[in-house]
């Protein structure tokens, strides 16, 4: 049996597809000899790992670039916070020089400021001496995972919940 032609074209579950209909048409054969097994596996099996090894370096390449984006968004956030903080300590400055001078507007061709106030805001200053009504009890759950796996390891049935062993890709 020889491998298909131009199997560097062909896509990775392509030559997983013909390896497996190899396997599955050598089984069959009960004359072949075993050079010609080996040599069809063999032709194969490398055409497999040549592209399995291009995909995986092409995963590689992915997860650097989404890494380089995600250390540049990080870079981009600390960066808008320090506008943020900045632009907030000259609001809270020039605010308190307006107060300060009894200036409550300043106004030109380009920019209007005036320091005005706000709506009431509720103040608690202590939440213990509230009237019940002005309270609504809140419940959170949060599942324990770390001690359900712990009992199911050792062997205890837990209602609801089981162990499950999944595989990972490695590349290294």
């Amino acid at each position: 049996m020889n491998a298909p032609a131009n199997l560097s074209s062909l896509r990775l579950y392509q030559i997983a597809d013909d390896y497996l209909t190899a396997l599955e048409a050598l089984a069959e054969m009960e004359d072949l000899p075993p050079e010609a097994i080996a040599d069809t596996l063999e032709g194969l099996a490398g055409t497999f790992q040549d592209k399995a090894a291009n995909v995986a370096a092409y995963i590689r390449t992915l997860d650097a670039e989404a890494a380089a984006l995600e250390d540049a968004r990080q870079a981009m956030e600390r960066r808008q916070s320090a506008l943020e903080r900045h632009a907030a300590r000259l609001r809270d400055y020039l605010k308190g020089q307006m107060e300060r001078t009894g200036i409550a507007r300043v106004k030109n061709s380009w920019v209007s400021v005036r320091v005005q106030p706000n709506p009431p805001s509720v103040v608690i200053e202590d939440e213990t001496l509230l009237p019940e009504r002005f309270k609504q009890p809140v419940t959170t759950l949060k599942l324990l995972k770390s001690e359900i796996a712990r009992a199911l390891k050792a062997g205890e049935s837990v209602f609801g919940a089981h162990l499950q062993t999944t595989t990972r890709l490695v590349i290294q």
